[in-house]
């Protein structure tokens, strides 16, 4: 299949299978992102700080994701 036809089929997924998708995807991606101890240390703080709004796994595995490929 191609990467084309995959795109294609993605809106036919319901929203479990999306997401479950996406934590594929994203476990992938983290095996391919070297921790660096700048990175554990952006955890560490966001973690210390309260938070005044919740952050779901995914949201937070996004930014850290994001965040990575900037460093």
């Amino acid at each position: 299949m191609s990467t084309s036809e995959i795109l294609d089929e993605l809106p036919k997924l319901s929203v479990e299978e999306r997401q479950l998708l996406f934590q594929r995807l994203s476990e992938l991606e983290m095996g391919e992102i070297e921790e660096t101890p700048e990175m554990l240390a952006a955890i560490d703080e966001a973690r210390a700080e309260p938070s005044t709004s919740d952050v779901s796994a995914e949201e937070l595995r996004r930014d850290v994701i994001r965040w990575a490929r900037t460093k």
